[in-house]
């Protein structure tokens, strides 16, 4: 914060400001708000000189170029902190965030991905112009040592953790082909690398400003391409797809003559490579650091690739063919929510025997602790009982905390049910556990339940609630 503070007096010779602390970003920089009285900018601050170096050399250059980048005001002598344009705080992910969540884009939110994709090419061809590719970083080229990474990166961060089998060797053979295919296409335009909705701002005057390419490179333009129209959580249907990309060929046709035939056929092959690379970074931050957010975007990559393998498999790779279609129903939206609803999904479970396995492909819900609850199951006169015999009820009815925890549980579900109602999701996980499984999870899990259904019942026709007592091999539908 020290530097922060200097670097900014320095620049600005204010001495009456405010620093707060902006959300953290995928990287290793931290961004922060300065706020005086007239005016803000952004700090940031990150612990990697050539990714610090890499990102104001090219945001240096596209700005001499009249790309839309944000301006750089000044650097600390270390290079390690510097100050930029406050560019607001709506990103295109966050101004399509209806569409994306309802899977049905406005004609105002297709306007706006259509201008972010018209306007790639002005960095990948305008941006290469004269631009000095050993200043990017962490590597400068689209090279075999780089997608060699990637595809062992979905190897050792997905597939192997699935514990799907495969032929090794097979599969190895199968990346190199692949490798071979995608560096055909290797030219010597800009490769954004990172070019999707979060990296696009929208700013308070209405224009559309781009960051974060620290990590590009010279490579083939069809992975940026790849990387927005195919990204895993936009949802964007197989038409807006076509659009996305027409406009993106329309755009692309003012900067190079390009074989609109040829391009597709390559740009296939950057959509397959580029699921794979997600799919590794999904394996690795959601099935090894267990981020919710990464492992429930895993089933929307499988999507993508459900898609992609119904305009035929890819036969050059028979060995990775046939991973994948053993992985698309592992780990893929396995109850396809054809007739709209969300289902909600209430189990009971005893610790001793494990929390519950999600199999919707969301990476789970909640898990509601029910042993700070008097447990009937230590009196003897209730051991052979359930929490839905009415004895164990009344018990569980005259101690006060098991009013306090029915209260909060109902309330915490009734706010994501109306939200996820809203948002057209299909899945919600509600999981109470108590050491036996047999009286206080059962319980609750019942009452909550019965208050769904009671509450919600108008909504039958969007909604449906299943009730699973795990350990008495119970299962319902309550609505």
């Amino acid at each position: 914060m020290e530097r922060i503070q200097s670097l900014f007096e320095r620049y600005s010779g204010i001495r009456e400001y405010r620093i707060s602390p902006l959300p953290a970003s995928g990287g290793n920089r931290r961004y922060f708000r300065i706020t005086w009285t007239g005016g803000s900018c952004i700090a940031a601050a990150g612990d990697s000189l050539r990714e610090n170096r890499a990102f104001l050399y090219l945001t240096g250059h596209f700005g001499k170029l009249g790309l839309p980048v944000p301006g750089i005001l000044d650097v600390s002598g270390d290079g390690m902190t510097y100050l930029q344009e406050d560019l607001g705080d709506t990103t295109l992910f966050d101004a399509v965030s209806a569409g994306r969540n309802s899977g049905c884009y406005s004609t105002e939110e297709k306007a706006l991905l259509r201008t972010a994709v018209e306007t790639l090419p002005l960095f990948q061809y305008t941006g290469a112009r004269d631009l000095d590719f050993s200043q990017c970083g962490p590597v400068s080229r689209f090279d075999r040592t780089s997608v060699m990474f990637d595809l062992n990166y979905f190897k050792y961060c997905f597939l192997k953790p699935s514990g799907a089998e495969f032929d090794e060797t097979a599969l190895e053979e199968d990346f190199n082909r692949l490798c071979d295919r995608l560096l055909t296409c290797s030219t010597e335009n800009f490769q954004y690398r990172d070019f999707q909705g979060r990296n696009i701002m929208l700013t308070p005057s209405g224009e559309m400003k781009f960051i974060d390419f620290q990590g590009g490179r010279m490579g083939p333009v069809h992975y940026d391409l790849a990387s927005f129209v195919w990204q895993a959580r936009a949802r964007y249907s197989p038409e807006l797809k076509a659009e996305l990309t027409e406009a993106y060929l329309e755009a692309q046709s003012r900067y190079a003559a390009v074989c609109r035939k040829d391009f597709l056929t390559d740009l296939r092959q950057f959509v397959l490579f580029r699921t794979l690379q997600v799919l590794g970074a999904y394996g690795f931050r959601g099935l090894f650091e267990r981020r919710a957010h990464f492992l429930e975007s895993i089933p929307y990559a499988m999507d993508n690739l459900l898609e992609l393998f119904g305009d035929g498999t890819f036969p050059e790779y028979p060995c990775l063919c046939r991973v994948l279609e053993e992985l698309i129903p592992l780990y893929g939206h396995r109850e396809p929510r054809q007739d709209g609803k969300l289902l909600v999904r209430i189990y009971s479970f005893s610790y001793r025997k494990g929390i519950p396995e999600d199999d919707s492909g969301n990476g789970g819900g909640y898990v509601l602790d029910c042993r700070g609850v008097p447990n009937p199951g230590r009196l003897p006169e209730y051991r052979g009982m359930t929490g839905m015999d009415s004895p164990v009820v009344e018990f569980l009815k005259g101690h006060p905390e098991t009013e306090e925890f029915a209260r909060h549980t109902a309330a915490l579900a009734d706010m994501h049910i109306d939200n996820y109602l809203k948002r057209g999701f299909s899945d919600l996980m509600l999981c109470f556990g108590c050491t036996g499984g047999r009286h206080r999870s059962v319980y609750f899990a019942e009452r909550l339940a019965e208050h769904i259904a009671g509450k919600y019942r108008e909504h039958s026709d969007r909604l449906k609630v299943r009730l699973i007592h795990r350990e008495q091999s119970m299962e319902k539908e309550v609505l």
